[in-house]
């Protein structure tokens, strides 16, 4: 397969020219273009570069508005509602992250629903952020149907990612960032996109049999991880991030990968709190005991250290692109 390397500053350039030409405004494009180059940069290839066209084809439509300008209403002291008015996710997701760095700071705890949304990307970003500013975040996202209800056999909640993230002294933050189905339904975008096949176990075609056809995996379901156990947390993040802000449910929202059709108007959820306040100051000396208990055993890692590993050698050495998603997207950019 041939490729090419670009640096972070080249990737991010050409992502904000295709999405600007497609109806998106600057300010937004800036936003979105940030958080696809740094998935990419940290090997989640499925939220990274591969998403471009789906994108700036759902904004060219209007399916997603890309000069929509979120709105942020106070609801508590420490609670706010903002409406993503049916543009991109990011911009929505980065006023909570502002909003709620200060509210934690002042309340030790704070909260933002996000409706009328889109595609939330990696879920560990946001609360990366939270954690870099000294706060412990969790966040929860909704998508379009994907898995079945443990025991039946049609979609009705989305993939559906929660993420974690918290403060070390002197290091990256911990991030724990899993969708919950046995895999994360980019992957299988991705493998489709590029005609290979998936390993057997990740999802069901449309008749519910297993199946290691990447397109039909996307036609079909997605195994949730854990089994039924999995499946209940699905159900339990489909409430978070869409009964508890006002959207639509996995099965009634339009998909994240076709131009036309409604808004998807999915929601998310993120929480801050500040870990001295209920800790009574101990949480850094309590977090890192335990990340040197895990550290002691051999062939262990700490969640979020491989991203931060790739993320340092992709802003030295730029980001492989696959030749024909690079022509693509430079084909969007005019």
């Amino acid at each position: 397969m041939s490729t090419i390397t670009l640096s972070l500053a080249e990737l991010e350039s050409l992502i904000i020219r295709a999405l600007t030409t497609n109806r998106t405004s600057a300010r937004n494009a800036a936003q979105v273009a940030a958080a696809i180059v740094t998935s990419e940069a940290d090997g989640l290839k499925g939220h990274g570069a591969s998403r471009v066209p789906f994108y700036a084809a759902q904004a060219n439509s209007g399916k997603v508005d890309g000069n929509a300008t979120p709105e942020c209403h106070e609801v508590g002291t420490a609670a706010r509602r903002i409406d993503a008015k049916q543009g991109f996710s990011y911009p929505a997701m980065n006023l909570a992250v502002e909003q709620l760095s200060d509210l934690a700071a002042t309340t030790g705890i704070a909260a933002a629903s996000i409706a009328n949304s889109h595609h939330a990307g990696a879920a560990g970003q946001p609360v990366e952020r939270l954690a870099r500013a000294g706060l412990v975040g969790l966040f929860f996202a909704n998508s379009p149907e994907a898995i079945a209800p443990w025991g039946g056999n049609k979609a009705l909640f989305g993939t559906d990612p929660i993420a974690f993230a918290a403060p070390r002294r002197n290091e990256p933050p911990l991030v724990i960032d899993m969708s919950l189905s046995r895999v994360a339904r980019g992957k299988i975008m991705v493998a489709a996109q590029q005609g290979e096949p998936i390993p057997e176990g990740w999802a069901l075609d449309a008749d519910g049999n297993p199946t290691t056809d990447a397109k039909a995996a996307m036609a079909g379901t997605m195994v949730p991880m854990g089994d039924a156990k999995g499946a209940q947390l699905v159900l339990m993040v489909e409430l978070f991030a869409a009964a508890l802000t006002g959207s639509l449910f996995g099965y009634e929202s339009s998909s994240f990968f076709e131009a036309e059709g409604p808004a998807p108007r999915t929601g998310q959820f993120l929480i801050a709190l500040d870990p001295d306040r209920f800790s009574g100051g101990a949480f850094a000396d309590r977090l890192e005991t335990l990340v040197d208990a895990i550290l002691g055993q051999e062939g262990t890692r700490i969640p979020g250290a491989r991203r931060f590993a790739l993320r340092a050698a992709a802003e030295q050495d730029g980001i492989t692109l696959p030749s024909a998603l690079h022509d693509e997207i430079s084909a969007m950019a005019g």
